[in-house]
């Protein structure tokens, strides 16, 4: 595939399979300036779309245009900042402060103490201060007029504080295009259509599949040996599956390492020979347990094959070690998949009896169908803590009598800068006292209370919030992580807080969600060797989770610093800190879910990979302007005859094929 090829099949939209000659002349420019392959040119274009958090990242030639402009600003800053390190070398490590000759304070000791001591002020008129966990005073007083009188005013605060540098986004209710449907699956059925009142009863019983109590483990306090013994269990567990869905005898299976000219079937786990930078073909290794191998990590000639690959990932080859230098793959053997979930005929009965009532109705009929929205944090940008985006997401729910709205984390994030920072006010409370609030009365304030109202609008919903390792009020800093802890957040009984990631049912459809962004990444991390058999990248990334059965199966995570950027000073993203000891309460056992939530920096949109659907709702938020969020319609399980006469002769349980009933469209907020 020559350079043109790829660009088209990377960037052309759906509609046209080929990019315009000007924007093509652009894209093959940048890529001779800064001599990156097609794939890294697409890479970029997809940070710099989220970076720039607004509307006009549709690619165009204005926006080529600017995205080389942007590519070349950040290679002159990179190397103003190499340049600057080198100079500060050189006036050496010990030298005197500068202000030392002017105030006689060398180490700025006095800074703002005394009225006579001048401030330090930085160069874009933002007063520097260094993050701190101790609770903000209300109302809270900017350093920058440390030694005036406190202001009056309890509302957010929107001075420069933490903000980040550059120009500020649209403001929330300035924004542009709301409610505009951006891609829809299933558009041949009716979106759901609001009662006149709402429902005297909640429409949807929701079921935990999750044993929550088992998330409340104690934190950072993992052994290694613990965490060994997880990742070793992990690759006898799956030969043990591959051995059964194969109909394999112990002796097709070896150690990959061992020297031999037989050919073997070793299963082991996908590693890279180094710590440093990404994945490729030729740095392939698979670490074997110690049951199979001792544990021996051994090179992976893979040229004859065509597969996709990913550190942490457990894979079956089939191949030789002629040499004892490297294992030669000759197939990478197909992994076995749960099967879809299924329920009785009377379970599906009653509950389409419980949508429909007891006359039977027409599967087109919207008012019977079940609305579910579905968000994902942050939920107000970088500037305010207004929580624009979640008030209107409470109205709209609040509206169109939502059965279901599921808040996913970040909901209270420790990457906004104003929370990181600790500079912001809350809004006038007589239960608050002055220098004794808390990041949960914080949460009762900004977030509380618009649930509270969508609450007392819509008594039957049922409010579903999935914590993030973002959130700023769970202790639990590690993934697995336990639910909020709903004492002292002012929700109302609706609410229901689960952990992260969840496996739950809503009536009979079985839900997957997992706060922790796992697709942006395995699009970093994965290699592909051949031609990929699936060349829709979107598509591609969720069939390795469902492959592999597990929320969570990369292993070792991103490094943070090649995340997308965060709010803070710092600039570095959280992470995964992930707890390896409690990785199986990410794995998946039984079934595979109807429907699988994955929020994630990628683009939103919504896929249907081995039967399940799923769903991108995208960020509430960016950091400069509004996002999206997704709105499902599904409508009742109808059964057929067929499906009927099965279940009643041989005992069949029914599918639920949630994918083609329900439709969802990814909304502008």
């Amino acid at each position: 595939m020559d350079t043109k090829e790829e660009l088209d099949a990377l960037f052309a939209p759906p509609s046209d399979p080929q990019l315009p000659p000007d924007i093509l002349g652009e894209l093959q420019s940048i890529m001779r300036l800064h001599s990156i392959s097609p794939q890294d040119l697409f890479f970029k274009w997809e940070s710099y779309s989220i970076k720039m958090g607004s509307e006009q990242t549709k690619l165009d030639l204005t926006t080529a245009m600017a995205f080389k402009k942007d590519l070349q600003e950040m290679l002159e800053r990179e190397s103003r900042g190499k340049a600057h390190v080198r100079s500060v070398d050189k006036r050496g490590a010990y030298a005197t402060p500068r202000n030392a000759a002017k105030n006689g304070d060398v180490y700025g000791i006095l800074d703002g103490l005394v009225p006579s001591t001048p401030r330090q002020v930085s160069t874009n008129g933002a007063t520097k201060r260094k993050a701190t966990f101790e609770t903000p005073a209300i109302p809270k007083v900017n350093k920058s007029n440390a030694m005036s009188s406190p202001s009056d005013g309890r509302t957010v605060s929107h001075q420069s504080n933490g903000i980040p540098k550059g120009p500020q986004g649209v403001a929330f209710s300035d924004r542009q295009n709301a409610g505009q449907i951006i891609e829809t699956f299933n558009d041949q059925l009716l979106v759901h259509e609001p009662p006149v009142a709402p429902p005297p009863e909640p429409r949807v019983k929701v079921t935990a599949n999750t044993d929550l109590k088992k998330f409340f483990y104690k934190p950072m306090a993992m052994h290694l040996s613990e965490a060994s013994e997880v990742l070793d269990d992990r690759i006898d567990e799956f030969m043990s599956l591959i051995q059964d869905h194969h109909v394999l005898e112990d002796s097709a299976f070896g150690n990959a390492a061992s020297q031999g000219t037989s050919e073997v079937i070793a299963v082991g786990r996908i590693a890279s020979d180094t710590l440093e930078g990404r994945l490729n073909a030729a740095s392939l290794v698979l670490e074997t347990s110690r049951r199979m191998g001792a544990g021996i990590r051994v090179p992976l000639k893979v040229d004859s094959i065509s597969y996709e690959f990913f550190p942490g990932q457990i894979v079956a080859v089939r191949g030789t070690n002629a040499s004892g230098d490297y294992f030669s793959v000759n197939e990478v053997l197909e992994m076995p998949l749960l099967p879809p979930p299924a329920s009785l005929a009377s379970s599906l009965d009653s509950i389409k009896e419980r949508l429909c009532g007891p006359e039977e109705g027409s599967r087109e009929d919207p008012s019977q169908a079940l609305n579910v929205l579905i968000a994902s944090g942050p939920y107000t940008a970088d500037d305010n803590l207004d929580f624009g985006p979640l008030h209107a997401l409470c109205e709209k729910a609040s509206s169109t009598y939502a059965d279901v709205l599921i808040l996913i984390g970040p909901i209270l994030d420790i990457d906004h800068p104003l929370l990181a920072t600790g500079d912001f006010d809350l809004p006038d409370d007589p239960s608050i006292e002055p220098d004794k609030a808390t990041l949960n009365d914080a949460f009762r304030l900004l977030i509380g209370a618009p649930i509270r109202r969508l609450a007392q609008a819509v008594p039957s919903i049922t409010i579903v919030l999935v914590p993030s390792v973002r959130d700023a009020i769970n202790k639990h800093v590690s993934w697995p992580q336990e639910p909020f802890a709903k004492p002292g957040l002012g929700l109302p009984k609706q609410a229901r807080m689960v952990s992260n990631p969840v496996t739950i049912s809503f009536n009979e459809i079985v839900v997957g969600i997992s706060a922790q962004d796992i697709l942006f990444d395995l699009r970093r991390e994965e290699v592909t060797v051949g031609k990929s058999a699936e060349s829709n990248m979107l598509a591609r990334l969720p069939r390795h989770i469902i492959q592999q059965r597990h929320f969570f199966p990369l292993f070792p995570p991103v490094d943070r610093k090649h995340l997308p950027k965060a709010g803070t000073e710092e600039g570095i993203a959280t992470g995964t800190p992930i707890d390896l000891s409690y990785l199986k309460l990410g794995e998946w056992f039984n079934v595979r879910p109807d429907l699988l939530i994955i929020p994630s920096a990628l683009p939103p949109f919504v896929k249907v990979v081995e039967t399940v659907v799923v769903v991108n709702p995208g960020p509430s938020s960016k950091r400069k302007g509004a996002g999206t969020y997704s709105q499902m319609t599904i409508y009742p399980k109808r059964i057929t005859e067929k499906e009927r006469n099965l279940h009643r002769d041989e005992g069949r349980m029914i599918g639920h094929d949630l994918f083609k009933r329900a439709r969802v469209d990814i909304v502008k907020i």
